[in-house]
């Protein structure tokens, strides 16, 4: 009895309540998506433990920051940058990335290249890597930003579309990297 009288007098914030608990478990499964930055992969642009919100419906660009299924460690996820979009053709030359002939600049890696005597990304293109010109259709080449010590496209291969989680474009913590990717 006490409880209906309870639910009777609060119907309005019940409602109210129930609709936001509503409108935020359909923002978590269709539009963003939690994600914790495991190891130092991608250092010194993110750190480990770091926690950003992934967007899973961003248009996946050249040099989005990207959380997808580990295609060799099954229950895991790993975090890159992604450096060819399908249909592109990759190259390393003298510490330098070429993408379809063109130079690229990375100042995401100025920091860590002041700290290292030597190139920070060893000189490969696909065909030596995979023997294949081009990043394959529904396919991307990612790259960790801590590029001497990354499990990345190097090893795993290319990545699936379907394998993408999103695009992080948030970091929360820790709070002196709060703010957009």
């Amino acid at each position: 009895m006490k409880l209906k009288t309870f639910i009777n007098k609060n119907k309005k914030d019940l409602i109210w309540f129930v609709s936001m608990f509503s409108i935020l478990i359909a923002l978590r499964v269709f539009l963003f998506s939690p994600v914790t930055v495991s190891g130092e992969s991608m250092m010194p642009t993110l750190v480990d433990r770091e926690k950003m919100i992934a967007s899973k419906v961003s248009t996946i660009e050249r040099f989005d920051i990207i959380p997808f299924k580990s295609p060799d460690k099954p229950g895991k996820n790993y975090i890159k940058r992604v450096i060819g979009l399908p249909g592109d053709k990759i190259e390393y030359k003298d510490d330098v990335l070429y993408v379809n002939g063109k130079a690229y600049e990375e100042p995401y890696l100025d920091e860590y290249k002041s700290k290292v005597d030597t190139f920070l990304t060893e000189d490969f293109s696909l065909e030596s890597l995979y023997g294949v010109s081009e990043v394959p259709e529904n396919t991307y080449f990612v790259l960790g930003d801590n590029r001497q010590n990354s499990n990345d496209s190097r090893a795993i291969g290319f990545i699936e579309k379907e394998e993408i989680l999103g695009v992080s474009k948030v970091s929360l913590w820790p709070l002196d990297k709060l703010g957009l990717h």
